[in-house]
C-alpha cells in the first residue's frame, strides 16, 4: 500500500482522476464518433487474489509488475472488448478492454493507481491527462498476481529449455495468436491480434489483445457503480472523440 502522505494527496485531487469520457458508451453504442463499434465477448479473466495488474505481457509480465493498489473482486470474469469495425481501408482497432464484476452500469470512472505514481503531477493535470502504463511490444493485457508469477515461471522454463536463442513470441506466441486468427478473423489481421491465453499447467485465463495504434502509455479506469463498489475494470487504447472527431475536425479547418 501507498503511503499516507501519497494517499492524502490522491484525495486531495481525486476529481482529476475521473474519466473525462463515459466509457459505459465504448461497449453499449454500435456508434462512436461516426464510427462503427462491436462489443465483442473475449474470455474470461481469473482473478485468484485481485491484484490487478495492466501492462504489455511481452515486455513487462515478466518483471516484478507493480498490481493496483486497489484490489478487484476476486473470481472469474468475462471480458470484452470494445473494437472499432474496419473502415476506409484501416484493419480494425481496439479501443478498449473490459472486465465486468456486475451487470450493474459504472455512474463514473476513475483511474487505477499503483501507488507508485509521482501524485505532486496532479495538480498540474488538465482534462485528459492520465497516469497510464507503458506499451512497447504493441499489445496490452489483463493479468492477476498469481498469474503473472505462473506465467514469469513458464517463461523462465522456456527459456531454460530452448536456450539463449528462444524468442518467446516468434517462437512460442506468435502461433497461439495466429490460431485465434483462424479460429474469429472477422476483427483481426492475418498473424493474430488477441488471444484469451491459459499460462500452461494452470486454469489462469489473461486477455491479451492489440492496442489500439500501437505502442504509447495507457490508462486503466475503475467503473464504480451507484452503490460505491467496483461494478467494471477499463484499459482505454483509444479516446474515440480525440482519434476521429478532432481529427475530422482538424482536416475541414
Amino acid at each position: 500500500m501507498p503511503d499516507e502522505k501519497w494517499l492524502a494527496e490522491v484525495e486531495k485531487y481525486r476529481d482529476k482522476l475521473i474519466s473525462p469520457v463515459d466509457l459505459n458508451e465504448y461497449f453499449e453504442n454500435k456508434e462512436l464518433y461516426g464510427v462503427k463499434t462491436i462489443c465483442y465477448p473475449f474470455g474470461t479473466i481469473t482473478l485468484p487474489t485481485g491484484e490487478l495488474i495492466g501492462c504489455d505481457p511481452l515486455v513487462f509480465l515478466d518483471d516484478d509488475q507493480d498490481s493496483f493498489y486497489i484490489k478487484a473482486p476476486t473470481g472469474e470474469f468475462p471480458v470484452e472488448l470494445c473494437i472499432v469495425e474496419p473502415f476506409n481501408g484501416d484493419c480494425a482497432r481496439y479501443a478498449a478492454m473490459r472486465i465486468k464484476y456486475s451487470d450493474k452500469r459504472a455512474v463514473r470512472f476513475e483511474l487505477a493507481l499503483t501507488g507508485t505514481e509521482d501524485i505532486s503531477e496532479l495538480a498540474q493535470f488538465e482534462k485528459g491527462d492520465y497516469f497510464g502504463f507503458p506499451v512497447d511490444a504493441g499489445l496490452g493485457c489483463f493479468c492477476d498476481r498469481a498469474a503473472q508469477k505462473a506465467f514469469t515461471a513458464f517463461d523462465n522454463e522456456m527459456y531454460q529449455k530452448h536456450g539463449e536463442d528462444f524468442n518467446f513470441y516468434n517462437d512460442y506466441m506468435a502461433a497461439l495468436f495466429a490460431e485465434s486468427y483462424k479460429a474469429d478473423p472477422r476483427y483481426q489481421r492475418a498473424g493474430g491480434d488477441f488471444l484469451n491465453y491459459t499460462v500452461p499447467g494452470t486454469g489462469y485465463h489473461i486477455p491479451i489483445c492489440n492496442s489500439g495504434f500501437g505502442d504509447g502509455m495507457y490508462p486503466v479506469y475503475w467503473g464504480y457503480d451507484e452503490n460505491g463498489n467496483i461494478c467494471q475494470t477499463v484499459m482505454q487504447f483509444i479516446d474515440l472523440k480525440l482519434a476521429y472527431i478532432d481529427e475530422e475536425e482538424d482536416e475541414d479547418d
